[in-house]
């Protein structure tokens, strides 16, 4: 028993030393650019109008670092009938203004409900092999589109493929994922490929171990089913220590963080919610501190979540969280 005992302890030690070790190996670096993730269908979700707000992000916020997805069910909502309009729009004004897009393809996307599969798809009676099958050429077709645009920046392939999180969304794994990014790289061979992951609830090994670039959620207030909400009590040196400790398994890449929450974790729909209420889950003082908090974890490439409120607020005489996002676009290094 003592013997036992005393590999146990052995091993705690070395994990302790490890993780001590990484927390010193993984710098801080001053933040070098802060960008924006941006659903066209949420900004429709709050009233606005889709095209109208990505313009003003390119012109009023000044962003030039934007992450957006081509949505499945819109894109392609007949079997072979394919709607590209609104992601054309969106890299055409890019374009215009030197701005970089990643595209986000695959089912699980950003934005709730994480699935977004045409209603076609799920009526077949073999569906998930039906759905794998059309999955793969629409990204093909997709792929074989935008690789010649001067806009895109990165393909990012499905959105947190390994978090069991969404709306039936059944996940399809790690082969069926390589398969999907070995298409993706088999019909551009220029553009890197983005996998991301949760930043609290996964080690990242899988994820970051597929793709040339590894992107992390990063969200501070949220809420859970079994808690209600709650604000994790993570320090920012947790994320230098995933990181390093990736790194360990991983060849060496760049790192980003592709969600920075800069908006309310609600339960519901936003427009359930009155403004007072909003602010009672996320405020300005929560933005500030949450990219302080970021500018301390070991990255320098952020993409904040939240920019279609931020113009929601606007709309409704708030436009302190707007302002600010345009300040640090404009200033990374912003205290």
């Amino acid at each position: 028993m003592r013997k036992f005992q005393k590999s146990i302890f052995i091993l705690a030690a070395f994990i302790l030393l490890i993780l001590i070790w990484s927390f010193w190996r993984v710098p801080v670096k001053d933040a070098s650019k802060f960008g924006v993730t941006y659903s066209g269908r949420f900004a429709e979700e709050l009233g606005l109008n889709p095209r109208d707000t990505f313009v003003h992000i390119l012109d009023n916020l000044g962003a030039r670092e934007i992450r957006v997805g081509i949505y499945w069910d819109k894109a392609e909502p007949e079997e072979g009938k394919y709607v590209f309009n609104d992601i054309d729009f969106y890299l055409s004004e890019a374009a215009k203004r030197n701005a970089k897009i990643i595209i986000a393809l695959g089912r699980k996307l950003p934005r709730w409900p994480e699935c977004f599969r045409p209603a076609w798809v799920l009526s077949h009676p073999n569906e998930e092999v039906f759905e794998k099958e059309k999955l793969l050429e629409f990204i093909k077709i997709a792929v074989t589109r935008y690789k010649e645009n001067s806009a895109l920046k990165y393909w990012q392939v499905e959105n947190e493929p390994f978090l069991n999180f969404g709306s039936n969304c059944p996940l399809f794994g790690g082969e069926f994922l390589d398969k999907e990014i070995s298409l993706v790289k088999s019909v551009d061979q220029v553009h890197s490929v983005l996998i991301t992951d949760s930043g609290e609830l996964s080690l990242w090994v899988s994820a970051a171990s597929r793709g040339d670039v590894f992107g992390t959620t990063m969200y501070r207030k949220i809420w859970s089913r079994f808690f209600g909400y709650i604000t994790y009590p993570l320090p920012p040196g947790f994320f230098r220590v995933k990181r390093a400790l990736a790194e360990l398994f991983i060849k060496p890449k760049p790192m980003i963080v592709s969600e920075l929450q800069a908006e309310p974790w609600v339960s519901g729909s936003f427009g359930s919610l009155a403004y007072e209420d909003q602010m009672k889950f996320f405020n300005f003082a929560d933005l500030k501190n949450n990219i302080s908090y970021a500018k301390e974890t070991g990255f320098d490439e952020f993409y904040l979540w939240g920019v279609e409120w931020w113009y929601w607020l606007k709309l409704h005489d708030h436009p302190e969280f707007l302002d600010y996002a345009r300040e640090i676009i404009k200033n990374p290094t912003l205290k």
